[in-house]
């Protein structure tokens, strides 16, 4: 899973909104948004892990003269030795996160379901935010499909493709 910042508030608040709904955990007051806003702190700071990591792995390629293509390979090993997770692993890491939150926060009254009930349909508000990005990559090479694939022009044309295709989404601002 991608976690894209324009998603952010709507996991948080179908997060919470879920929680509420179903009986599983009770709000004090009118704090709702502060709920929601813990969600969104827990988000927000994976997602500027991943592009600090995103920074560190194109420095440490330049520095060793890797080449482009290893870039997951050097993706994984960077990650996994920070203990940053990635793929399928960022909707059970996040569903994780909230959980332990939720039982911590200020901002909840009463958790009334136990860990694995609430895990399980955090997993699920998650699981529905997810984005299809092959079918992205397909809409945007279907925007280039006139420029010769393994080109430097068609690598730029995609590049720019796929940011239309995301800003049109509503991934991107």
């Amino acid at each position: 899973m991608k976690l894209y910042r324009a998603k952010i508030p709507a996991i948080a608040a179908d997060c919470i909104g879920r929680l509420l709904e179903d009986g599983d955990i009770d709000i004090v007051g009118n704090r709702r948004p502060e709920a929601e806003a813990d969600l969104v702190a827990i988000m927000e700071d994976y997602t500027r892990r991943d592009a600090q990591l995103r920074d560190d792995i194109k420095s440490h390629m330049s520095d060793r003269g890797i080449s482009y293509d290893q870039y997951g390979k050097t993706r994984t090993a960077l990650a996994e030795s920070r203990g940053h997770v990635l793929g399928e692993d960022v909707e059970r890491f996040l569903a994780r996160q909230f959980a332990e939150n939720l039982m911590i926060s200020p901002n909840v009254d009463e958790v009334f379901s136990d860990d694995k009930a609430i895990y399980k349909k955090l997993i699920a508000v998650i699981k529905s935010h997810d984005v299809d990005e092959e079918r992205l990559r397909e809409d945007a090479r279907a925007r280039v499909k006139n420029i010769k694939e393994g080109t430097v022009e068609y690598e730029i044309a995609l590049e720019n493709a796929l940011r239309d295709v995301k800003k049109r989404a509503g991934l991107m601002g």
